[in-house]
């Protein structure tokens, strides 16, 4: 070892005295799951590379390359040296989990880094070859593999994306359009036209978030809405564009604007397309010049992000970027919460520098499968607001609302500005245990949320039902829950409940779809078009129940809880087989296919239909033959339905149980959310509040230790990245 090196290092930590040691620590991470074989092969790569070179890496800046590769797979953009050290490895890093027993104490990070101190890190990371310094003013044209700032250590890739996002985000927030003005014309007319489009509210209902965000993304170029669930993301967004584009229509001899919708996942952009086209519809123009030309104005049709920017098969780059931008005037994009930083950047690349970028979405779901939490870190402030008075004073004068005081802050930032939160939820009302419970996981303190999550699923709600599972007969619960839905678990049995649009049936399982699969099957000599309604009403029964895990493996994960499920329907003679294609087999697409039309997150179910034969483009059956297919939504808000070849479908898997993180975009009728019976890094409050709100009528909570729920409560997800910070400069988030 150098003799330079701190003497702290020269310790008894054998780990970190010399490479070898290093590379051998790493190797045994890998072998117990630690560390991923990536994270372990780019380190001996770049230590060959330094070696070569004549400038050999010490072992603790190699350590530090391990940590944040392993820190990028966990969704992180960078690794955060001081935060390590001042929070505790077991908050920090998922790396092991220090609670678990190990094999030897000093292979856990906590022994291994004992000594280590931020003077130690500071020298490790001072490396030209391979760290480079992002406090200097061009950190990015240097070669370097690594960047760092201050105890920050980036991949260099990740660091360009959170410095292509910063400059691209500011620079949309300092272009204000034309109608910043209040006594504009354009402004007039959108005052006009706000004033049209929502209803006047009574004078002691405070200020309409929904109106407020419609004049706020009209006056920016990039903005952002965001909401819990039911709070109106969809509706404010589509009298929005219905604005900008009456506005528009009225100044720009008559060309409207060109609007994309779009979404992260096929999933989110098919249920975006189901529920924009119900509300084009159903939106009220009276008073509008040239109402009917207007609606046509409005967009419906949704893509997915990877076909709006063009992906190449087999690269990470997009036929669309800076030099070959998107033909858009305003693009729309929602769950936003799943856009990982690198989408964000591609995405901003690809767009035109006069285009408004719009993102919906909820700030307090679960982020991004990938690095980064680009939408959570942009709203860190919505809560409290913080405009300035001018903003302020603008949105009074455009809405007629008055924001109240405590949302005023002469020390705003610009993208405060841009950022507005609705604050009331029309889905869940105040006999709401959901809507209860959603807000109490969200809010409460950390030193409350678990006994206040349990006041609140004891409270006799009536869409709530909170299941023990007994360590014996675990497996025997959850089946019976997932066949019938568990409605004696509700009060009142579920029975009698009633909203705003009538009754509401009692809580089902999967018994539910299966019984109208076979109660409702047409005759063979049926026409297509009867066997498209059957297909469709199918899908929709599936709707009504789903299951959610935290975890791929495991008695309590995706695969365990699926063949749990499948042997139980087997049992109850409700599915022929369990393995293979069956009648009633649901799929999800874990790929999207393009060439099909399928998108990661769509769900088909197998049925048996006739083996139509067409003749002069009509089906026609011609015996008794039968096939199997699989029926997906068409996705075009039509309800209808696509029929799939099952040979066809090279990505999907069986789908009673799916992860929360997939379940992100979807809504079904009854959620049940199953915990597994030991803690796990990827359980946190965020993941708990997702997973709940995906449920729109009843709610069922299946937990096999206390002890897991609530330290899951008491975590949270905290992604390290440094675009919160560059977007704020370090302002207070309160």
């Amino acid at each position: 070892m150098s003799p330079t090196e701190p003497a702290s290092i020269r310790r008894e930590q054998s780990a970190l005295r010399s490479t070898a040691s290093l590379l051998a620590l790493l190797d045994e991470w890998v072998a117990m799951g630690w560390l991923r074989s990536l994270d372990a092969a780019l380190v001996r790569f770049l230590d060959q590379q330094s070696r070569e070179a004549d400038a050999p890496a010490p072992p603790l800046l190699l350590l530090a390359i391990a940590l944040a590769s392993h820190q990028l797979g966990r969704g992180h953009v960078c690794l955060d040296l001081m935060l390590m050290e001042a929070s505790g490895f077991n908050d920090s890093l998922s790396l092991p989990p220090e609670d678990e027993s190990a094999p030897d104490r000093r292979l856990l990070p906590s022994d291994v880094l004992a000594e280590v101190t931020g003077a130690d890190w500071e020298h490790a990371l001072t490396h030209d070859l391979l760290v480079a310094d992002g406090t200097l003013p061009t950190p990015d044209s240097a070669n370097t593999p690594l960047v760092r700032k201050g105890l920050r250590l980036y991949l260099r890739r990740y660091w360009n994306y959170e410095q292509q996002v910063f400059a691209r985000m500011t620079a949309r927030l300092n272009a204000l359009p034309a109608m910043v003005a209040a006594d504009s014309a354009r402004s007039r007319q959108l005052q006009q036209v706000l004033a049209r489009l929502f209803p006047s509210l009574p004078a002691d209902a405070g200020p309409d978030w929904q109106r407020i965000a419609c004049a706020s993304a009209a006056r920016h170029q990039f903005s952002i809405i965001t909401g819990g669930p039911g709070t109106g993301k969809t509706t404010t967004v589509i009298k929005l564009l219905a604005a900008l584009q009456s506005v528009t229509l009225d100044t720009h001899q008559g060309r409207p604007l060109r609007i994309r919708l779009a979404a992260p996942t096929g999933k989110a952009a098919a249920r975006l397309n189901e529920s924009i086209t119900g509300a084009v519809a159903g939106l009220n123009l009276e008073g509008l010049a040239d109402a009917a030309r207007l609606r046509t104005a409005i967009p419906t049709e949704v893509t997915t992000l990877h076909r709006l920017l063009g992906s190449i098969p087999g690269s990470r780059q997009f036929r669309h970027h800076r030099d070959n931008p998107l033909v858009v005037d305003v693009l729309v994009v929602d769950e936003a919460s799943m856009v990982d930083l690198e989408m964000m950047a591609r995405m901003l690349d690809a767009l035109p520098a006069q285009s408004r970028l719009i993102l919906l979405g909820d700030k307090d779901q679960l982020a991004s499968v990938d690095a980064g939490a680009v939408l959570g870190e942009l709203c860190q402030r919505a809560a409290q607001g913080h405009y300035t008075r001018g903003t302020a004073d603008w949105l009074e004068e455009i809405t007629g609302c008055r924001l109240p005081e405590k949302f005023v802050d002469a020390r705003g930032m610009a993208l405060d500005q841009a950022v507005t939160m609705l604050r009331t939820s029309h889905r869940f009302g105040a006999d709401s245990g959901i809507g209860k419970l959603s807000q109490t996981v969200n809010q409460a303190s950390a030193a409350t949320v678990a006994q206040q999550v349990r006041d609140v699923l004891s409270a006799g709600y009536a869409d709530l039902a909170y299941v023990a599972l007994p360590y014996a007969a675990a497996t025997a619960v959850i089946s019976q829950h997932c066949l019938s839905g568990g409605a004696g678990r509700f009060p009142n049995g579920g029975e009698n409940r009633v909203s705003a649009q009538g009754a509401i049936d009692a809580p089902c399982g999967y018994r539910h779809y299966l019984t109208t699969m076979k109660n409702t099957r047409p005759l063979l000599s049926a026409p297509k078009r009867d066997w498209d309604a059957w297909g469709a009403a199918v899908l929709k029964a599936y709707n009504h129940f789903q299951l959610l895990t935290a975890l791929r493996r495991g008695p309590y994960g995706v695969e365990g809880l699926n063949q749990t499920v499948i042997e139980a329907l087997y049992r109850a003679r409700l599915i022929p087989q369990t393995t293979g294609w069956f009648p009633g087999r649901p799929v999800l697409v874990t790929r999207n296919d393009y060439s099909l039309g399928l998108m990661n997150g769509d769900i088909g179910i197998a049925l048996k239909i006739p083996a139509w034969q067409w003749v002069d483009g009509h089906p026609v059956v011609r015996d008794d033959s039968e096939v199997i297919r699989v029926a997906f939504p068409a996705g075009d808000g039509s309800g209808g339905v696509r029929w799939v070849l099952p040979s066809r479908l090279h990505s999907v898997e069986t789908v009673y149980a799916m992860t929360v993180h997939k379940s992100q975009g979807s809504e079904f009728i009854h959620t049940c959310m199953v915990l597994p019976e030991r803690i796990n890094p990827v359980l946190t409050r965020e993941l708990v509040y997702t997973g709940i709100t995906r449920a729109r009528y009843w709610f069922s909570l299946l937990v096999a230790d206390n002890r897991v729920l609530d330290q899951a409560l008491a975590r949270t997800v905290n992604r390290t990245s440094g675009l919160g910070e560059l977007m704020f400069g370090g302002a207070s988030a309160q």
